[in-house]
């Protein structure tokens, strides 16, 4: 299902075929935003790199602009679910946790380089959905540490600075190592910040 962030959510499909064709018309915006941005971008161009019917789009969006918002919020529910399998299949700590969550991000980030792009524009195009976008993904973040400092696992009580700090390297080195540098070794990327964050909160 996707939901947008904020605003009208799109036409919920009532069947399979409906779902998939949702799913292309998705797929093909967030490589056509990606390339091009959102105000080079067309229905029609979407609509033909999805291979359907320029109707068809008009049964799940209402314009460009509720497209691109419910993108914004269809990737930030692809990076939330790509992530947590990792997190609940980690049997190690709360840091180590976020230093393989953080690899997982880099992963993510590496296959689908127009999420910066899309994220990026989000703040002129839909305000409302690129700010819930970092708001619900430094939540998840805070409520992990929240825990893990119930579970005795840091030494600092977190707020929300912590939260944002973490997003903020996990953001920006997603873009360096995972946008500008495709040979980078993810895992040596993300251990060295798993470091970081074990001096830092350990």
């Amino acid at each position: 299902m996707v939901e947008a962030a904020a605003g009208k959510t799109p036409r919920e499909p009532r069947t399979e075929r409906g779902r998939r064709t949702q799913r292309a018309i998705l797929d093909a915006a967030a490589a056509e935003f990606g390339e091009k941005g959102f105000h080079e971008s067309s229905i029609v161009s979407i609509t033909i790199r999805a291979g359907v019917a320029l109707g068809s789009f008009y049964t799940y969006f209402e314009s460009k602009e509720a497209l691109f918002k419910a993108l914004v919020a269809d990737m930030s529910g692809r990076v939330r679910d790509y992530v947590a399998p990792v997190l609940q299949g980690h049997s190690g700590g709360a840091v180590e946790a976020e230093g393989a969550a953080l690899h997982a991000f880099l992963d993510f980030a590496r296959h689908n380089k127009e999420i910066y792009r899309i994220i990026d524009e989000a703040e002129f195009v839909a305000p409302q959905d690129w700010r819930a976008h970092y708001l619900t993904t430094a939540a998840r973040i805070l409520e992990r540490l929240q825990a893990a400092r119930a579970n005795g696992e840091l030494g600092v009580e977190p707020d929300e600075v912590h939260a944002w700090a973490i997003m903020g390297m996990n953001v920006f080195l997603g873009l360096r190592f995972g946008v500008m540098d495709t040979e980078a070794d993810l895992a040596r990327v993300a251990a060295t910040a798993n470091a970081l964050l074990k001096d830092g909160l350990g």
